[in-house]
């Protein structure tokens, strides 16, 4: 069964460009890349040239004469006469490039010989990253890959593009939703949050239609990839990742989620592992928030590189790092809100990641004023509050209504609730925050004052 992916528009988009560039794409493991690549290779080539350094090392062999594409070309065809290579017919995929990123060099020479069309992929491309971007520079496209995203679920589930647009027209008309369409919403959103975007876990669930082996299979993602950790990383700091990577849950379960690497072992020191934090991020295992100086815009560059809260690129895996209980509460009875407020942060830190946005957040030192995320409009900083129940946003209309924060005039607020607008405040449910970059671009928050 194959999962239809935003990836694969992409991808269609890419093959019409007359001038497209080698492709790379980036991602955590077992997010789907190599399958999606693979469909669309299948569907649009007469040739698929299928290269996995990690099961075949001998093709690391290919650019010992160079990297001109007749050698490359010569050097694989030696390997294996059976592969066949028609001009313009043809795509070369590169499959682990973190294994041999030494290929990505052959990019430009592959970009200005044009007969063929290469697209590179692997996990953990970040931390090799700098190497193959020094090596191809003006010659290659850039895509990162997620799991899917809840708009890749409801597809899926067999929902249509229109649930989308049917969605953001109720916000953006301020239309609630009525109880019906809020029960079926909140149902089918409690299940994405159970189960994350992993394609093996959305395979099972969607064959079966129930959640069986569902936490297993998740556990298993996550033993492999603490595995990763001990294959690519030497020394000590294999331990001391693998101690951050287990803490996340532990740390966004308090009051503040600020992430402490003093609490991450014992005597730990932040010199020790600021690096170890780096590394979980190149990997897409984790995305970090920053706090910012100050709330205002600019946001990039407007933070203190040094204070971040840390979410997992998936909250089906965070739910299933949770102990015996908090799974039954949440399994259960259905309340999210476990773990205080985590999941709901996490879910809203995906979906923003998962758009293309930034993580940034806010928290004064000398007050309780702390905001959970910041985007922003074309004019505007907007403040975004996460409310594990339909509660006050009390930060939110200190941010809103002070004359302090120059570039804040509207906030949004995520909740179990429906759709609603006072005092400056949207609110929306949480099973739309996956639409948040598209309601930021709205008429609703750019060609009126809130």
């Amino acid at each position: 069964m194959y999962l239809k992916r935003k990836i694969d528009i992409f991808l269609t988009e890419w093959l019409q460009d007359e001038n497209r560039k080698p492709l790379i794409i980036k991602g955590a493991r077992q997010i789907g890349k190599t399958e999606s690549i693979l469909h669309f290779a299948k569907k649009f080539y007469e040739s698929v040239i299928y290269i996995n350094f990690v099961e075949e090392p001998k093709y690391k062999h290919i650019t010992d004469d160079g990297y001109s594409v007749d050698s490359i070309i010569k050097n694989i065809s030696r390997m294996d006469p059976g592969k066949t290579f028609l001009p313009e017919k043809t795509i070369i995929i590169f499959d682990e490039l973190q294994v041999h990123p030494d290929i990505a060099t052959s990019l430009k020479f592959f970009k200005l010989d044009g007969r063929y069309d290469v697209i590179c992929s692997g996990s953990l491309l970040g931390i090799n990253y700098k190497q193959i971007e020094s090596n191809s520079v003006g010659y290659k496209t850039d895509y990162t890959m997620h799991s899917l995203d809840f708009e890749e679920f409801l597809w899926a589930k067999g929902y249509d593009e229109n649930i989308t647009q049917d969605m953001l027209d109720h916000i953006t008309k301020l239309q609630s939703f009525n109880e019906g369409e809020m029960h079926i919403y909140e149902n089918i959103f409690l299940d994405y949050c159970l189960l994350g975007g992993m394609p093996a876990v959305l395979r099972d669930y969607i064959a079966k239609g129930t959640f069986e082996g569902s936490l297993e299979t998740q556990r298993q993602i996550l033993a492999d990839y603490k595995e990763d950790i001990r294959k690519y990383v030497q020394g000590l700091d294999q331990t001391r990742i693998i101690n951050v990577f287990n803490k996340i849950p532990v740390q966004l379960a308090k009051e503040n989620k600020k992430f402490q690497l003093s609490k991450v072992a014992t005597g730990a020191r932040f010199k020790d592992y600021r690096g170890c934090v780096e590394w979980l991020i190149d990997s897409g295992i984790i995305r970090a928030c920053y706090c910012l100086n100050y709330p205002e815009l600019p946001l990039k560059g407007n933070y203190d590189e040094d204070k971040f809260k840390l979410y997992m690129s998936d909250t089906g895996l965070l739910v299933a790092t949770l102990d015996e209980e908090a799974q039954d509460d949440l399994r259960i009875n259905k309340n999210i809100g476990v773990y205080k407020g985590a999941l709901y942060e996490n879910i809203v830190a995906e979906a923003l990641t998962k758009a293309g946005l930034d993580l940034y957040y806010y928290k004064k030192d000398d007050s309780t004023l702390e905001e959970d995320f910041f985007v922003r409009t074309m004019h505007n900083l907007v403040p975004v509050e996460v409310k594990a129940k339909r509660g006050t946003a009390k930060s939110l209309r200190v941010l809103i209504n002070s004359d302090k924060y120059e570039d804040i005039t509207f906030g949004i607020k995520l909740s179990a609730g429906n759709i609603g607008f006072e005092e400056g405040i949207l609110t929306i449910p949480y099973f739309c925050a996956y639409l948040l970059k598209k309601i930021l671009k709205s008429d609703l928050l750019n060609s009126r004052k809130l």
